[in-house]
């Protein structure tokens, strides 16, 4: 099965001092002895790097050349399908946006399910299972 990685999910992932990265770490490993793959968006890098060097965010921050490099391994690691947004997910990101009448704070999350559920995914890995359960078409992996 292939799952589509949440930018809560790397951080918690990445972040040793974050209280998920054991369980993190545990899920991501049963994933792979299972013989599952991963979907990565470019939205997800994005804002992994923006977190991950934040100090308001994270007790040790990492520096931009460390978060960058630790991206640029989730992004060409030989498990991960690079996945990006099409007509076909803005088209269901703005409907998902009016039927679910769906605010600012919801616009990253909202774009990030239609990309996955675009290319075919259907399982989600993420520390905030409330962003994705709302649409009703994924299964939903939580450290």
């Amino acid at each position: 099965m292939r799952h589509g990685l949440d930018t809560g999910f790397l951080v918690a992932y990445e972040a040793a001092q974050h209280p998920l990265h054991t369980d993190s770490d545990a899920l991501f490993r049963q994933c792979v002895s299972n013989g599952d793959d991963f979907a990565l968006a470019p939205q997800v890098l994005a804002e992994f790097v923006h977190v991950v060097t934040d100090q308001t965010r994270i007790a040790r921050p990492l520096t931009m050349d460390v978060a960058l490099d630790r991206a640029d391994m989730w992004w060409t690691a030989g498990e991960v399908t690079q996945v990006f947004p099409t007509d076909a997910a803005i088209n269901t990101f703005l409907g998902w946006m009016k039927q679910h009448g769906l605010g600012r704070k919801r616009i990253l999350d909202t774009l990030l399910g239609a990309t996955y559920l675009s290319a075919g995914i259907t399982s989600l890995i993420t520390t905030n299972s409330r962003d994705f359960r709302i649409f009703g078409v994924f299964k939903i992996l939580e450290p």
